[in-house]
């Protein structure tokens, strides 16, 4: 009998938690539907008008095909000085819409500001010591 009740008790359980996982699964109420949409709008429209990274990343995050916002967010990771930041966005623009024009532009405008690693000339090495290099212990 014990065997009984607990069976009809976890088919009762996984009723519930059956119910309770379907009712999540809901749309959104229209109100919490319109506040998202104002809310990525306004993200969308800081990231345009004032190259506000943080907005263009929160508007990404809710929209991560769009690639007018991921040529947006790498101009404004161009305006942050972050041009390797700006080509993977620029490139990852160019691969969702690759005809989109300008970017191939965007995307040489972002090289040429990327620092140079230029190696050291051996003439170019500089003593951070008044001692001389034999004497100084490391």
């Amino acid at each position: 009998m014990t065997s009984r009740v607990l069976s009809s008790g976890f088919l009762a359980l996984a009723f519930l938690l059956q119910g309770a996982a379907a009712w999540s699964l809901e749309a959104p109420s229209p109100a919490a539907a319109k506040a998202a949409a104002a809310t990525q709008k306004r993200d969308v429209s800081r990231c345009n008008s004032y190259a506000d990274v943080g907005s263009c990343y929160d508007a990404i995050r809710r929209t991560p095909g769009d690639p007018a916002l991921l040529v947006a967010l790498g101009d404004a990771l161009l305006r942050a000085r972050r041009p390797a930041d700006a080509i993977r966005n620029y490139s990852r623009a160019a691969e969702i819409e690759p005809n989109k024009p300008g970017l191939a532009a965007k995307i040489s405008a972002a090289q040429a500001k990327l620092p140079s690693n230029r190696v050291p000339h051996p003439g170019d090495q500089r003593r951070y010591s008044n001692a001389a290099p034999e004497a100084q212990s490391h």
